[in-house]
């Protein structure tokens, strides 16, 4: 795949081990919240994918890493200053927001990147979107506090809570679609937590972080 040369325009703590990387669009780019791109820089060969965490896609947009201490291409990324060089390539990935009515985001980790990026971007737009989001520590406070000032029905949870209750009162509303993001586990729970409250959603797209 092709990666095109820009150029870092921000990075900004968003929780513990966390930051939000804002890149300069380049020309004839564009990408829907929840698609993912390729990110790479030039000192090293590896490249990873990441998912778009910015509602929409203007001058700038954004994506959101966890750092790995132990990682090669995150704590690299997440070290770089404004000006800095960056290399992106995409964007890729079925799993985003075109413009439903009532979208339901199920998150952990950094998949609450996109959830918040669906939610402003509906919200903003007119729909009823809603979030549930797992983890050990909260990333991207300050968004998920703005999108319940709002009105928006926004529920965080503890890493090991279990996730049936907040999933079965979710799918209550009666969501035209399911976005998922997360790790193997998560995934593992969410579709485990839709079995027990007897759903089937007609419209579920999952990104599996691996």
């Amino acid at each position: 795949m092709d990666h095109e040369s820009t150029q870092i325009s921000a990075v900004e703590s968003v929780g513990p081990d966390a930051v939000a990387v804002t890149i300069d669009t380049p020309d004839g780019f564009d990408a829907a919240p929840g698609q993912f791109v390729s990110l790479s820089v030039p000192e090293s060969d590896e490249s990873r994918f990441y998912t778009v965490s910015s509602p929409s896609v203007t001058e700038t947009f954004e994506v959101t890493l966890t750092i790995d201490p132990d990682g090669t291409l995150a704590p690299l990324i997440a070290e770089r200053a404004v000006g800095d060089s960056i290399e992106v390539a995409g964007p890729f990935g079925d799993a985003h927001y075109d413009g439903q009515a009532r979208p339901l985001v199920l998150a952990s980790g950094p998949g609450v990147g996109p959830a918040v990026a669906i939610a402003e971007r509906a919200h903003s737009e007119g729909a009823d979107p809603a979030i549930v989001y797992r983890d050990a520590t909260v990333i991207h406070s300050d968004r998920l506090d703005t999108l319940a000032d709002a009105g928006v029905p926004v529920v965080i949870l503890d890493a090991d809570a279990d996730l049936r209750d907040p999933v079965a009162t979710a799918l209550d509303r009666d969501p035209d679609v399911v976005f998922v993001y997360g790790f193997a586990a998560f995934i593992d729970d969410v579709e485990a937590a839709v079995a027990a409250a007897d759903a089937d959603p007609a419209d579920v797209r999952v990104e599996n972080f691996g």
